[in-house]
């Protein structure tokens, strides 16, 4: 049996997504985001790459990154139905949604109006 390994990839640009997790939907936010979010982003060649949770501070909650190599392939997923199901989706769980596409750095990044 052939094992398949994960396509290495070079990041250039980023989407960053930004949220408060409603309390009382805290629970079904997580069964949402590990069963259905996360694999639908990914099979659109979006790849996860960071999840960061707020400890202190006037800051959304959490912070997700997704990198991709091309802006056609985060534009093509921005645009299809599918993201729009799914993003709508994550936003009946969450509250001060914020997402942004940037330019990569292997750094940490951060959404700033």
């Amino acid at each position: 049996m052939s094992e398949q390994r994960p396509r290495a990839i070079i990041p250039r640009y980023k989407l960053i997504l930004m949220y408060d997790i409603s309390l009382e939907n805290n629970e079904s936010y997580y069964q949402f985001a590990m069963s259905r979010f996360i694999p639908v982003v990914q099979a659109m060649d979006v790849h996860l790459t960071e999840v960061w949770q707020t400890a202190y501070g006037e800051y959304p909650v959490r912070m997700i990154s997704f990198v991709v190599e091309d802006l056609d392939t985060i534009r093509r997923m921005l645009q299809s139905e599918e993201w729009k199901r799914v993003e709508d989706q994550l936003q009946e769980y969450v509250e001060n949604y914020t997402r942004k596409v940037v330019v990569y750095k292997p750094n940490f990044q951060f959404i700033t109006e």
